[in-house]
């Protein structure tokens, strides 16, 4: 999922042996404690100050069948989520559970500071079936499971209606193609007027990850230890959207910029988006968006593919009270907290057969598109150390997008560069 300008979603260093070995001697410092009445106090960190409701009413039924367990949220603005979770991890402190996100998940796993979930699936509590098959994969790390997974995020085709009809053109629906995309781009584009067929922006997750994969490419290799970005097929993905802005169909790489691409589809001024799952609940709020855009599946590139992301619940492997804070886990990665989380329309619940109240909770948006995605579903890639090569992208693949570089080389360049960090994590 992406964050609202200025927000960083990911972004953290391995750690050095010498890290890890003082977190492990100063593992008794580490997690909730036990009260002197007997009762264990566990402490549950989220970012999301919008989720921290229903996350308090999870907790409260919870509470109802543990009662000698007392949990307390810890909000922690996601700007400076991962740069305090590693300081309180190094420092023996970190809370007893924790929400994860992929980009970081093998980081924190290879490290040793996740508390396996092994026991909880063979015994039966955790069943991976209830979940989307690609999400579940984020969160196991050699064969062990170490996140139970909260919601989940797709990206579908936005496009704006209004100008659509304006244009005498059908809306996109599960029968497009790339090529649909571009020749509607192209008829919805009117510079004079400040309107654009499609925003184009060199997002990874929304846009040419998820067209990477349906070109048939790879981000990187099934064993995590070499690049993609220097094969045929991805670069082709890659393509797609530098090809969009040569056509000039798309804002400049400046405008999207200097304006948050949201921005500009909110203005009404913009035919199509690649946006996240997401986006919805802002969309539904905006006086633009909210009657005159709606969303349909990916377009087809030789085959159908979407990136999918989502968070675990993980439970920190230095807690003080592992058996109740597995349990709270679980708990958090049951049925009855994923009809709770529905509730609030923020998310898409990740346990199967909870999404509807979700999918209904917009009506004026087809947002089934986003479920009905998960068939092709494949997982945001990382690596043990993801932010390493993935905070590249961006700068190497921009001069490609702003047309100052070809992007067969900005995808050579990102590959070597890639690489070099894949072998500092052998």
């Amino acid at each position: 999922m992406r964050t609202k300008p200025g927000m960083k979603r990911r972004g953290t260093r391995l750690w050095s042996s010498s890290v890890v070995v003082g977190l492990l001697l100063s593992a008794t410092a580490c997690g909730g404690g036990a009260a002197d009445d007997g009762k264990v106090e566990l402490s549950y960190r989220i970012w999301d100050k919008n989720q921290m409701p229903a996350m308090q009413r999870i907790i409260e039924k919870f509470q109802a069948t543990h009662p000698k367990v007392h949990i307390t949220i810890q909000l922690t603005a996601n700007q400076e989520y991962w740069t305090k979770l590693q300081a309180d991890a190094t420092g023996g402190s970190a809370p007893d559970v924790f929400w994860m996100n992929g980009p970081h998940a093998q980081l924190y796993a290879a490290n040793g500071m996740l508390l396996p979930l092994s026991d909880s699936i063979t015994s039966g509590r955790v069943k991976p079936a209830n979940y989307p098959e690609a999400l579940t994969r984020i969160y196991s790390y050699q064969g062990t499971q170490y996140g139970i997974p909260k919601d989940f995020d797709t990206v579908g085709l936005w496009y704006n209606k209004k100008l659509f009809d304006a244009a005498k053109l059908a809306y996109p629906d599960d029968t497009w193609t790339w090529q649909n995309v571009a020749d509607a781009a192209r008829k919805l584009t009117d510079p004079s007027k400040g309107e654009y067929g499609i925003l184009a922006p060199p997002f990874n997750q929304e846009n040419y990850y998820d067209t990477i994969f349906q070109a048939g490419g790879q981000v990187i290799s099934p064993d995590g230890k070499s690049s993609g970005y220097d094969q045929p097929a991805t670069l082709s993905g890659l393509r797609f959207w530098t090809d969009l802005m040569k056509a000039g169909v798309s804002p400049s790489l400046k405008s999207m910029t200097d304006t948050y691409p949201t921005q500009l589809f909110e203005s009404g001024k913009i035919g199509m988006y690649y946006g996240g799952s997401w986006n919805a609940i802002e969309f539904a709020k905006n006086d633009v968006t909210k009657n005159d855009v709606d969303v349909t599946v990916l377009p087809k590139g030789a085959k159908r593919a979407v990136v999918i992301h989502g968070l675990a619940n993980v439970v920190y492997a230095k807690t003080k009270h592992p058996k109740e804070a597995t349990q709270f886990a679980e708990f958090l990665g049951s049925k009855d907290a994923a009809d709770i989380q529905a509730q609030t329309g923020a998310v898409i619940p990740a346990f199967t057969g909870t999404q509807e109240a979700w999918i209904t909770s917009m009506p004026q948006f087809h947002l089934r598109a986003f479920t009905d995605q998960l068939a092709y579903a494949v997982p945001f890639p990382g690596s043990k150390n993801t932010d390493a090569w993935q905070s590249k992208e961006a700068a190497i693949f921009g001069p490609a997008w702003s047309g100052t570089k070809d992007i067969t080389a900005a995808a050579q360049e990102m590959a070597t560069a890639m690489n070099a960090a894949l072998r500092e994590e052998q």
